[in-house]
């Protein structure tokens, strides 16, 4: 049990910080298909791969006092940021996890928009389509969302670089 929770502190310890339960489902499920061995299954859900297994994890986390959940209004909703506290980071210090340093990739998710990553994981939860089969189940799935054509390649091309690293 522990193990998972631990190898999810490994990953707060990495972002440093994330900013919404979205951005962070999204960012584990991107994780998880990059060849991370992340525990979590995930099925789809409205906003694109969802895992009721971290959410529940996360929850534990932040009830143990290992990681810090600020929720902040903001503009007509509430928004959830994360932190590794200074119990989870000693707890993990005693931990014996294996998370392959992805500290620039984390960075790099967390610069990007929460509609791009939702865009990634889904493309992601289909790639065992071809190109075109993954675009038209996005375009359907994901039709209120309107992506364009440029946010099609835009995030091709960010699956693409991520399957020339796979860690």
């Amino acid at each position: 049990m522990l193990e998972d929770h631990a190898k999810l502190m490994a990953f707060f310890e990495q972002a440093k910080e994330v900013v919404g339960r979205k951005r962070l489902q999204k960012m584990i499920y991107i994780l998880k298909k990059s060849g991370i061995d992340f525990s979590e299954r995930y099925s789809f859900h409205f906003y694109g791969p969802y895992s009721e297994e971290l959410s529940t994890r996360v929850e534990e986390l932040s009830n143990l006092g290992f990681i810090q959940e600020n929720k902040e209004k903001e503009k007509g909703y509430y928004q959830y940021r994360y932190q590794l506290t200074n119990e989870g980071i000693s707890f993990l210090n005693q931990a014996e996890t294996e998370l392959p340093d992805v500290s620039a990739f984390i960075e790099e998710m967390n610069e990007q928009s929460s509609r791009f990553l939702e865009l990634v994981s889904t493309m992601l939860y289909f790639d065992n389509f071809s190109k075109e089969e993954v675009e038209d189940k996005v375009l359907t799935v994901k039709s209120k969302q309107n992506f364009t054509a440029d946010e099609l390649d835009e995030a091709w091309t960010f699956i693409d670089r991520i399957k020339k690293q796979q860690h």
